[in-house]
């Protein structure tokens, strides 16, 4: 781990002063650090090592409209539809338009993506109406842009990397942010980052459920840092779920990339037969929601606690050649995917909500910035399109780095009270991690209900009362405050959105109500209390269509 020296100690507290800090290090934390370190100093800030976050289990691949009958409209129209009416526009408009200005910028940077013949080899994932896929490894590609970025972030002079450095809250005077309180969770020290401008890049929030791809880094810590701080949130009850995570034992369950059913591959429920021509007329290449669903449905018909996926159609070369990294950690736990039935089952995926952001990554609180899976910019509405989520994490944490360069340094005046503010203790709650995780797979889960959801409620209100502080806390307390708030604000969303859309589905609401084409607004008012609003979609547009597409 590597430190800059503190610029002064007052009562305990190491104070660091810098330019920019950003809490993250996955793909939007390392690329948001790296874009900035150009301009001036960075600390760089994540709770566990600097490579273990969401970023390099994403097997998929980044989406780019690079075929010569696909274009960025095609990508953004897709986009659109896999989002079920709650994208807005202009976001999607900057995510496909600016996408292969990104991928060209990730190849700069050292990263290796799959090429034939001098070309970039593209897959095929769901809801995409053209191979469009750029990949690295087969099914490797966000270990492959998180080794490049990381050696990147390493080697740079202008990044001050603190591994295992947790923050604790944000710091907003005079209702600016002005940095960020953390603990050193290997030193026990408290720190103090002051800055002139602040980014969350922390990831999403899957470990807030009992089936999930996600690492168990993944609590939700940013959306809850943002909140406290007055921040607005976006959207919080859409959670992905991926429809086919391995079903057997291990945390975080081992994913089996949408790109497989992409080259062919088949569910099949227990009895060997095929079942998604029954729920959806693109089959195995429906929008995720529908497949997750689909799966949870046919589990609910057999009792049994999965389905599954026959990779025997996409051809034994093929598998081989395009998915070496699942072939292999198949065959470690005992399947051939040559010839065996893989048994599958949904699992918490990806998270679409988060702090509300503009088209800068700028959030409601001034000198504060957000990107990646901790961030909601409106691009993936209700459901996110497969692929999209390296890209937005790319190309928004680049806008936001260009829009926190344009913030004005801290005032003298500012720098003084911030480095004579006592460090204030961190909620810290009792560990109730598997209470907290359960209730959310049961009651807030792929199928939700006002029962359900009320129930939950009642729950998290309990927890919430149990809740304490600590001026020398321990991660996993931490970790546990912030998922228990994070997953009220989850639940109070999803009892708003009286309808089912995308990747929100209650029982009591099943359709879809066009009188609900908003986003779902909360924030937390001075004196604690949780407020909700809503904003309509942006259906903007600002770009032409493609002269092709005219």
């Amino acid at each position: 781990m590597s430190h800059s020296v503190p610029t002064s100690e007052a009562g305990g507290l190491a104070i660091h002063r810098t330019d920019f800090v950003v809490a993250g290090s996955g793909i939007a934390g390392l690329w948001a650090a790296l874009c900035l370190a150009r301009h001036g100093r960075v600390a760089l800030v994540t709770k566990a090592e600097l490579q273990e976050g969401s970023t390099r289990y994403a097997q998929g691949g980044i989406a780019v409209a690079l075929a010569s009958k696909d274009g960025p409209e095609s990508h953004l129209q897709d986009t659109l539809i896999a989002g079920a009416g709650l994208c807005d526009v202009p976001a999607v408009e900057v995510l496909t338009y600016e996408a292969s200005q990104a991928v060209a910028d990730l190849m700069d940077a050292g990263v290796r993506f799959d090429q034939e013949g001098g070309q970039l080899v593209l897959g095929r994932e769901a809801a995409h109406s053209h191979r469009r896929i750029v990949h690295a490894g087969g099914d490797s590609t966000g270990a492959e842009i998180e080794r490049a970025l990381t050696e990147r972030a390493r080697a740079s002079d202008s990044i001050d990397i603190f591994e295992e450095v947790m923050a604790t809250r944000l710091l907003v005077v005079e209702g600016r942010c002005a940095g960020l309180d953390a603990r050193d969770l290997a030193g026990g020290e408290n720190l103090r980052f002051i800055a002139r401008a602040t980014c969350l890049a922390t990831g999403g929030l899957g470990a807030l459920y009992r089936r999930t791809t996600n690492p168990m880094v993944s609590t939700g810590d940013g959306i809850a840092l943002a909140f406290r701080a007055g921040a607005m949130v976006r959207d919080m009850e859409f959670i992905q779920f991926h429809p086919t995570a391995l079903a057997t034992p291990g945390t975080p369950k081992f994913l089996i990339s949408e790109a497989v059913r992409g080259e062919g591959a088949v569910l099949k429920d227990v009895n060997g037969e095929p079942f998604m021509h029954r729920y959806h007329p693109q089959r195995e290449l429906a929008p995720r929601d529908e497949v997750a669903r689909a799966v949870w449905n046919e589990m609910k018909k057999s009792g049994e606690a999965f389905v599954y996926l026959d990779f025997a159609p996409i051809g034994r070369d093929r598998i081989d050649g395009r998915f070496p990294g699942i072939v292999s950690e198949l065959r470690s736990r005992g399947f051939e995917p040559h010839t065996d039935l893989v048994p599958v089952a949904p699992a918490a995926h990806y998270f679409m909500g988060g702090v509300d952001v503009d088209l800068r990554g700028a959030t409601s609180v001034p000198g504060l910035f957000a990107c990646g899976e901790c961030a909601c910019t409106g691009v993936h509405g209700a459901n996110r399109l497969a692929s999209n989520s390296l890209l937005e994490g790319l190309v928004f944490s680049g806008r936001a780095a260009r829009a926190m360069l344009r913030v004005e340094p801290l005032p003298a005046k500012t720098l003084s009270v911030l480095e004579q503010m006592p460090f204030a203790p961190a909620p810290v709650a009792e560990d109730v991690y598997g209470e907290i995780r359960e209730m959310m797979w049961d009651d807030v889960g792929i199928i939700r209900s006002e029962h359900s959801l009320n129930n939950a409620l009642k729950n998290l209100a309990r927890l919430n009362g149990a809740l304490g502080t600590s001026a020398a806390p321990e991660r996993w307390a931490m970790e546990r405050a912030n998922m228990i708030l994070v997953a009220d604000i989850i639940v109070r969303a999803a009892l708003n959105r009286k309808e089912s859309r995308g990747a929100h589905y209650r029982t009591d609401h099943p359709e879809q109500s066009e009188e609900r084409l908003f986003h779902n607004l909360l924030y937390q008012d001075q004196d604690g209390n949780v407020r909700t609003s809503n904003r309509p979609v942006d259906t903007r547009r600002f770009r032409k269509p493609l002269p092709e597409e005219e």
